[in-house]
């Protein structure tokens, strides 16, 4: 028996899908019944019968082709299902992919040479819901840019369609979405929701008796404006009579529910033509949206949770950042703390050898005085010769110092005083060079200028009593 494996690898060979998620869910939709799978995804967008029908053929040719169709898709599930057993049941929608007309994508979403993110949703065999990425061009086949509709211009149809509506036949039926097509598709998507298409032919005999009864009614407008996007189009209006040729609109009133799917296409998963009553349009939407449930429901859980992933990612981030600037806070206080301790280190280590130069100078520089002052003394001793003996013409001198101590030596009368002051010197009794020697009886003080003048001279023989004052 072949596997999963080689069934999921054939599908993806003979459809060129690439989407292997995608391949998966379509062959689960049809019971990995690969056959069946091939079939219907061929059926669903190879052409046929139904999609070359020009939209100038007659309504009822086109109905005649679609019925075709949908009894063909009906005969392949009914010999898929008498083939062997079903692990899974079959799609439960008859759907089919519709190719929107580029100006219908470009015109109501304005995005000319953009990008479309549309999401192909499935359920239980309808489709299954993931987001694409596609590029739209300006125009395709040589399509002129005048065919464009603004938009500006699909919005105004949109909200002339809803004024119209509301003219005619109140508010208090549906609750139509006054934008183009395509930004009613992604209101649908962001809601998750299906989208509810209303195309209306304004000279059909049974459009107002239908919009009056049906659209009108108050249990059904409750249920759709409750669980759909609702968007109306007169196919009178350019973007309405657009769509009505892409969903091979034959019969009039015209309903249908898809919802978005990949490469400029919708999915139609259900379509209703001609007048019905407000019980049968209940029946069909409370169908197709129990069906379409497991998509919808599953399609928002995937939402939630990649908003979840991502507002954890952003904390996770958040975090890290918060994390991250703390250590660089902490680094660069702990750096700013080491150059701080390092710079003190290097102040201390600065006046550390400023003081021990100062010391070292200051100690040199004592030294150099000391030695200079027992220079000068043992020069002044040396100056004043030996002491003479006692005699006529012999001084002797007495001299006070401020500690107290007493010092005497004889001189000759001739000698000058300054022979005393280099006595004084020579004793080493001062730390100051800078004093004079005052008699007290009677006080005189022999400065500088009385320095020259002998003993005898100055009055100080044959004996004299001098102290020391200091300046």
């Amino acid at each position: 028996m072949v596997d999963v494996t080689d069934k999921l690898a054939y599908f993806q060979a003979t459809t060129g899908l690439e989407d292997p998620d995608l391949c998966t869910e379509i062959l689960q939709a049809h019971g990995w019944d690969l056959e069946l799978a091939i079939s219907s995804f061929t059926s669903s967008t190879q052409p046929s019968a139904s999609s070359t029908v020009s939209d100038s053929d007659p309504p009822d040719s086109r109905a005649r082709t679609d019925s075709a169709s949908a009894s063909a898709s009906a005969s392949a599930s009914a010999s898929a299902s008498a083939s062997g057993p079903i692990t899974a049941p079959a799609p439960g929608l008859a759907w089919r992919l519709v190719t929107l007309p580029i100006s219908v994508i470009s015109g109501s979403l304005g995005l000319i040479s953009g990008a479309v993110g549309l999401g192909l949703w499935a359920a239980g065999g309808v489709l299954s819901y993931s987001l694409g990425m596609i590029g739209l061009g300006s125009g395709q086949g040589g399509e002129s840019s005048a065919g464009l509709v603004s938009v500006s211009a699909a919005a105004s149809e949109a909200m002339d369609f809803v004024a119209e509506f509301e003219r005619e036949y109140g508010t208090r039926g549906l609750n139509f979405v006054g934008e183009g097509f395509m930004d009613a598709l992604q209101r649908s998507r962001n809601a998750f929701k299906l989208l509810f298409v209303y195309l209306h032919s304004p000279d059909h005999p049974d459009s107002p008796v239908f919009c009056e009864r049906t659209l009108c009614s108050q249990a059904l407008a409750a249920f759709v404006n409750e669980n759909f996007v609702a968007w109306g189009g007169s196919i009178r209006a350019s973007e309405g009579f657009k769509m009505s040729n892409s969903l091979k609109a034959s019969r009039f009133p015209f309903c249908a529910v898809v919802m978005p799917a990949t490469n400029q296409r919708i999915a139609l998963l259900q379509q209703v033509e001609g007048p019905k009553s407000p019980e049968e349009m209940l029946t069909i939407l409370q169908r197709v949206l129990e069906e379409s449930a497991p998509v919808l429901v599953a399609a928002r859980l995937d939402a939630e949770e990649r908003r979840n992933n991502m507002r954890l990612r952003e904390e996770q981030d958040a975090a890290y950042r918060a994390a991250l600037e703390a250590d660089q806070a902490r680094e660069r206080q702990r750096r700013e703390e080491q150059e701080r301790l390092e710079r003190e280190a290097a102040e201390a280590e600065r006046k550390r050898k400023e003081e021990e130069e100062a010391r070292e100078r200051a100690a040199r520089e004592a030294a150099e005085k000391e030695a200079a002052r027992a220079r000068m003394q043992q020069e002044k001793a040396l100056s004043l010769g030996d002491e003479p003996e006692k005699g006529p013409n012999v001084t002797q001198v007495l001299v006070r110092f401020p500690t107290g101590e007493r010092k005497e030596r004889r001189f000759h009368s001739t000698a000058l005083i300054q022979a005393v002051y280099d006595y004084v010197d020579s004793l080493g009794c001062l730390e100051v060079e800078d004093y004079n020697l005052v008699s007290n009886f009677p006080r005189v003080t022999y400065g500088t200028e009385k320095r020259s003048l002998t003993l005898k001279e100055a009055g100080l023989h044959p004996q004299a009593s001098l102290f020391v004052e200091l300046n």
